[in-house]
């Protein structure tokens, strides 16, 4: 039995509904998480966290999400990154990796099927 190595190029990112997105003035998106849970509810009433924290992404970061759309391949991301930003890009495979694998382990995205080649 042959094990097929996986490749990151051909998983499909989308945002998680449970974190939703806005555009904000300067064209940036913000990410808004909200805060729950018991020991939440204490710091917003005892110390006055907010409820809910928005996470702004740079011009980078935000063109990217923009790009999460549940079509394309983190391949065709990069492709589209490539074409916006050029050289200011790079290293362009190992930034956007780390950027998208940011994103799901922060739980702000999540992957849909991959790409199935035959």
């Amino acid at each position: 039995m042959s094990r097929k190595k996986e490749n990151f190029l051909d998983y499909i990112p989308r945002a998680n509904r449970l974190y939703p997105s806005v555009k904000n003035s300067a064209g940036h998106v913000e990410i808004q998480v909200e805060h729950r849970g018991f020991a939440n509810f204490l710091a917003q009433k005892l110390f006055r966290k907010p409820r809910v924290s928005r996470i702004e992404l740079d011009d980078f970061g935000s063109f990217v999400y923009l790009q999460i759309d549940g079509r394309k391949s983190v391949y065709e991301i990069a492709q589209a990154v490539k074409e916006k930003f050029g050289e200011k890009a790079e290293p362009l495979y190992a930034r956007l990796s780390r950027f998208i694998k940011i994103l799901h382990d922060e739980h702000y995205i999540v992957y849909e099927n991959k790409i199935e080649k035959k």
